[in-house]
């Protein structure tokens, strides 16, 4: 009996990246050498999408002779935000992830607090494939998040712009890669609970005074 349909959609999407991945970056070695295997991070903040991706990246990475590792972002905007990064770093570890750690970033103000937030996190996990010389670093964006983007691009008046939203393939030499960007938030959580994997929800997620957050719980609903 095979996997449930939730969990083999997800290895499905990373086993897709994965192998893009090593035809872009295997060289060409002699006979007699072994290229070295690239090394693949995922960014994991321990909610339902990012859990789903590392136990995929988990499962499919070792089969294609791939290293997998994790890195976690402690964002210190919460009381015991190093807590729960701590308690993420055992979770990834717990799955076969080497090398896992977490990186703590001090937010700052500038465009508001979620682009503070994402322009700290972003700096931290380029620095953490800087350090380790990761291949690339997989992000749990899924499909529902690619709506909101394009729905908020739309909102700031950024025009048809906004409409092509996240791009599969991103940042300088192709550093990041979204996965899950053709499956919905209800197939990563489903991945979580049929395989037991505990998560996270990020209070900051249903917080109104967050716009995405509105978006996601008020706007989205009612279109």
């Amino acid at each position: 009996m095979g996997p449930h349909p939730a969990v083999a959609a997800i290895r499905l999407a990373v086993r897709r990246v994965l192998h893009d991945l090593l035809t872009e970056h295997t060289p060409e070695a002699a006979p007699h050498e072994r290229p070295p295997s690239p090394l693949v991070l995922v960014a994991c903040s321990g909610g339902a999408d990012s859990m789903a991706l590392a136990s995929a990246l988990a499962f499919e990475a070792p089969r294609l002779g791939i290293r997998a590792g994790g890195v976690t972002i402690d964002h210190g905007l919460q009381p015991g935000s190093d807590l729960r990064a701590a308690e993420v770093v055992l979770r990834l570890r717990g799955l076969g992830l080497d090398p896992v750690e977490s990186a703590a970033v001090t937010v700052g103000r500038q465009g508001g607090p979620e682009a503070a937030a994402r322009d700290a996190r972003y700096a931290a996990l380029d620095a953490a494939a800087e350090r380790h010389g990761a291949a690339t670093i997989l992000l749990g964006h899924t499909r529902d998040d690619q709506a909101e983007t394009v729905l908020l691009g739309l909102a700031r008046g950024s025009g048809t712009r906004s409409l092509s939203g996240m791009a599969a393939v991103s940042g300088a030499g192709g550093r990041y890669r979204r996965p899950f960007l053709q499956l919905d938030r209800q197939t990563a959580r489903k991945a979580c609970l049929v395989q037991s994997l505990p998560v996270w929800d990020d209070p900051h997620n249903a917080d109104p005074a967050y716009t995405r957050s509105r978006l996601r719980h008020e706007g989205l609903p009612a279109l």
